[in-house]
């Protein structure tokens, strides 16, 4: 990560005399793309790496062209030469998902999802117009082929893990009548592809997209029904057909000429299974086979948006194998097999987690009788306190946070230990143990074993609710969590 670093900053030099005031590493989502905000005195930009030279190239493009067409794009500065680099524009840091998290279903925010639908219908249609589809990653338009894809990522990376029996050629023959429906929509626009509010910015009280690097030609319907039926956003239902009544006008009023709704809609429902499947296959992928802790937790929601779906809408097309499938996947027993175990209050479960020197500790002693752990060596992660600008801080401290997350292996370290965490709580819980003990041993106790041990705390208080007890050795801290 150092090399990386260095090289952005490097780049960024190059075109621009101002010193940098501040860089930070902005968490990554689920592609490899890495950002960094960077700020000077004159300004504060955005800066990307990223080694798949094709996907910028798309994105570059894309960019352009819908800058051209007046969408709420960020503006492009600088490219590097080797196309692995790009500066452009910072939109801020708060997203459509920030507000609505922050505000719950406010007025403001209903306002928001409005701005971003007409902005949306605005992309898609003016867009079209300039958008070179042979810059697209994969296909140039969403079809009968390429929904077909998405249909079989389902099935590979979710539905085949559940192991339910299934007619295979029935599947596939109803997988192939769904694709062929819904490619043939009344007329197909640049599309998206992942319009989520997560990739919705707000800025003086108007919406700005990134991430549309996947973008094709496709469904005007693909698109609204990817943010309307967002997981995470879990809106109201309310919300969710006033606002497509609103996003259809926007794209009358810009086609200046009337829609069929009916079938807008009908297709709009088939978009919209479309959609909640292809994340499933994305969650099963990023969660079950990568085993990333954030896409796990995001299946149960996944699997309650589908539900409600089945049970209130309609795609327009029979489709009785796939129905029944369904029908099972959404099933009590399933969604129960994904539901992290949850501590109640009464739970007797107290996890103690630890942070020690190895050079002037060694190891805790375990106080509870009868209690189980962990010992987790951090020295083969690259020590701050080897820098002078860092021996007087420790790991709670943002420089040093930002010095492990951004040029060391500690994201790596943390994935592996989380998985070995949720294991272990999980048994504790359903077996009614009182205690487990978590240690994070360093050279000093100062930097890495901090850091180690107040991440795992967020995630076992985020995950499963439980009651953290936990003591920084060497820093003499001692904090009670949940109780």
């Amino acid at each position: 990560m150092k090399e990386i670093t260095d090289k952005i900053k490097s780049f960024f030099e190059v075109h621009h005399p101002d010193p940098i005031l501040s860089f930070e590493k902005i968490p990554k989502s689920g592609g490899d793309r890495i950002y960094f905000r960077i700020q000077t005195s004159s300004g504060s930009y955005i800066a990307t790496y990223n080694e798949n030279i094709r996907e910028n190239e798309a994105f570059l493009h894309f960019s352009s062209a819908l800058k051209e067409a007046q969408a709420p794009v960020p503006q492009i500065y600088e490219i590097d030469d080797s196309q692995t680099m790009y500066l452009q524009e910072d939109l801020g840091s708060l997203s459509l998902l920030d507000h609505l998290e922050k505000e719950g279903y406010s007025d403001h925010v209903y306002s928001l999802y409005q701005k971003s639908l007409k902005s949306l219908a605005w992309l898609q249609i003016k867009g079209d117009a300039v958008i070179d589809y042979s810059h697209s990653i994969t296909s140039r338009e969403f079809g009968k082929q390429a929904i077909m894809s998405d249909l079989l990522y389902f099935k590979y990376y979710f539905l085949d893990t559940l192991k339910i029996p299934y007619d295979k050629e029935m599947l596939i023959s109803e997988f192939e009548d769904l694709s062929a429906y819904l490619d043939r929509v009344e007329s197909k626009y640049f599309m998206f592809r992942d319009f989520q509010s997560r990739n919705i910015y707000i800025q003086h009280e108007s919406p700005y997209f990134i991430d549309y690097q996947g973008g094709m030609k496709g469904a005007l319907q693909y698109d609204a029904a990817s943010l309307l039926w967002q997981a995470k956003a879990n809106l109201p239902d309310s919300w969710k057909n006033e606002l497509l009544e609103y996003y259809m006008d926007a794209v009358s009023e810009i086609l200046q000429r009337p829609l069929d709704r009916s079938r807008f809609t009908s297709q709009y429902n088939g978009y919209v299974l479309i959609r909640l499947l292809q994340v499933l296959g994305a969650y099963g992928f990023r969660g079950l086979f990568e085993r990333k802790a954030h896409f796990l937790i995001s299946i149960p929601l996944g699997l309650s948006n589908l539900k409600w779906f089945l049970e209130h809408k309609e795609t327009g097309i029979s489709l009785p194998e796939f129905e029944r499938i369904l029908r099972l996947v959404v099933d009590d027993q399933i969604m129960e097999r994904f539901r992290p175990a949850q501590a109640n209050p009464d739970t007797p479960l107290v996890v103690t987690i630890n942070s020690f020197s190895y050079l002037k500790d060694g190891y805790p002693v375990t106080e509870t009788e009868g209690a189980g752990g962990f010992v987790f060596d951090c020295r083969g992660i690259e020590n701050p306190g080897r820098q002078e600008v860092f021996k007087v801080q420790n790991g709670r401290d943002k420089p040093v946070k930002d010095f492990l997350e951004q040029q060391t292996r500690m994201p790596e370290f943390l994935n592996s230990v989380y998985t070995l965490a949720d294991i272990a709580v999980e048994n504790y819980l359903e077996r009614g143990f009182t205690s487990l003990v978590f240690n994070f041993g360093c050279t000093g106790g100062q930097h890495r074993s901090v850091y180690a041990a107040d991440a795992l705390v967020r995630h076992l208080r985020n995950k499963f609710k439980v009651k953290v007890d936990l003591h920084h050795l060497q820093q003499n801290i001692h904090e009670k969590k949940g109780f």
